[in-house]
This record gives structure tokens, sequence and C-alpha cells, in this order.
């Protein structure tokens, strides 16, 4: 009898244990509601029920693993607070409008996967602190209004596979340290105010699928390492400045199936180009600010 007994105490107090996340994290949740109008949100939040049961938040052995409100009508501003979740794995607020900065707390979240803030309203600069998250795989921040430069020490995101950082106002060079990222399979950052060159040496990028750069600031020959992304399949360089005859190393992207390069000022002749990119589905070459520049691949003497 004394046996069950305990047995049986042990298993309630496993019952009333799950899901009960520490301080420091609840108060963190209940930061986030306070600061993006958690009364207004399309499905609230009952704050006097335990947090595993709140909407979103996924808690795994007493720790919130994941928070995801994409589409919940949040409005207002990122508490520092958020840099509490330090078990935090997956991070998503998509299709809000939260305004304001990201803060630079959320570099404490060394747990972090995923993060998709996109398509709110956030403003100021890309925390430096984002690039200590060196287990992050996907960063989308796109559709928000961000300036400043992408952090030079965007390199040290090892792990990074997805990098969609379209339609802010970013300005400045590409940094050269994204040619450290090995493992990116997604580089997108059009539609920003970027201006300087191609990093000279993408030969590193190998399983890049897609890199798009349209509608920037951009400038300068396209580098012949170009030809070593043997995965890639949507090149994306309309828009921009960039001149001279495309490097003949592209011939080698026999995966393309988008290439588009309108509104630039490549060299050279049109008529043979697309049959160089037999898979190709979507291709432009066309300019339209000054009646169309032809464009062909360079050959060498």
């Amino acid at each position: 009898m004394k046996t069950f007994k305990i047995t049986l105490l042990f298993l309630l107090m496993t019952v009333f244990s799950f899901g009960q996340i520490s301080t420091q994290e609840k108060n963190a949740l209940i930061a986030l509601y306070n600061s993006t109008s958690g009364a207004s949100w399309q499905t609230v939040w009952d704050l006097k029920t335990p947090p595993h049961t709140w909407y979103g938040v996924e808690v795994v052995g007493d720790k919130v693993v994941s928070l995801n409100l994409d589409a919940n009508k949040l409005k207002g501003t990122l508490p520092n607070e958020l840099g509490d979740l330090v078990h935090l794995q997956h991070l998503s607020l998509f299709r809000n409008a939260i305004s304001g900065n990201i803060p630079a707390s959320i570099g404490k979240l060394s747990a972090l996967k995923e993060i998709n803030l996109a398509f709110n309203q956030l403003k100021g600069p890309i925390p430096v602190e984002l690039t200590d998250l060196t287990a992050l795989e996907s960063l989308q921040l796109f559709m928000n209004e961000l300036t400043g430069r992408i952090p030079q020490t965007i390199g040290n995101l090892a792990n990074l596979k997805t990098l969609e950082l379209y339609n802010n106002s970013l300005i400045g060079s590409i940094p050269t340290s994204l040619e450290n990222l090995t493992n990116l399979q997604t580089l997108v950052i059009s539609s920003n105010s970027l201006s300087g060159k191609l990093p000279s040496d993408l030969s590193q990028l190998k399983k890049l699928k897609t890199l798009s750069v349209f509608d920037n600031q951009l400038l300068g020959a396209i580098p012949s390492s170009i030809g070593d992304l043997a995965n890639l399949e949507e090149l994306v360089l309309a828009n921009n400045g960039f001149y001279g005859e495309l490097p003949s190393e592209m011939e080698k992207l026999s995966k393309l199936k988008t290439l588009l390069i309108g509104n630039n000022s490549f060299k050279g002749e049109l008529a043979e180009l697309q049959k160089k990119f037999p898979k190709l589905v979507e291709f432009d070459s066309q300019n339209g600010n000054n009646g169309g520049v032809l464009v062909s691949l360079d050959t060498e003497d």
C-alpha cells in the first residue's frame, strides 16, 4: 500500500508539473503579449491558464521551444524580454503589424534555428547580435522597413540555409563574409538600396539554388566564380547597374530555370543565350530604360 501511494504521488506530481515553464520564460511571454496588444490578437491567450495551453506556444520538457504567432494581429513592439526565451528553437511572427526595432536581446537565443519576422513594420538596423546565433538555419526578415547595412559578421551563421532580406531599405555593399555560408540554398536580398559589386568569390556557395539581387544599385561585372554554383536554379540580376559581358563560366549552370538580367548594361548578342540553358522556363534580358541591351556570354579568345 505504501509503495502504491508513493507511485500515485509521483504520477500526480508529474501531471501537475507538465508544462510548467520557468518564471523567466513565462514573464517573457507575458511581456510579448502586453507589448503587442495581446487583448486584440485574433487568438488571445488566457493568462490564467498554463502557458503550454497558449496558442502558438510549444513546450517540451518544461521549456518553450517554439513560438508561432503568424497572422495573429500582433501590433506594437518586440520587448527586450524576448531574449529570455533561452530555449527557443523556432520563432515565427510572420504577417503581423509589429513595429519598432528588433531587440538586440534576440542574440541571447542561442538555440534558435529559425527566425521569421517577415511582413511586419520593423524599422532600424538588423542587430549585429543576430549573427551570434550560430545554430540558425533560416533568417527571414523580408517586407519590413529595415535600414542600415547587412552586418559584416553575417558569415558567422555557418548553418544558414535561407537568408531572405528583400523589400527593405538596406544600404551599403554585400558583405564578403557571405562567401562563408557554405550551406546556403536561398539568398534573396532584392528590392533594397544595396550598392557596390557582387562578392568576387562565390565558389563556396555550392548548395545555392536561388540568388536574387533584383532592384538594387549594384554594379560591375559578374564574377566568373558564379559558374561554380552548380545547383543554381534561379538567378535574378535585373534592375541594377551591372555591365560588361556575362562570364563564359555561366554555361556550367546546367540546372538554371530562371534567368532575369534585364535593365543592366550587359554587352553582346542575345540570340544564342537561351539555347545555352536548356532547362530555362523564365528568361528576360530586356532593358526598359534604353530600348534593350543585347547580352551574351563572353567567349574566350
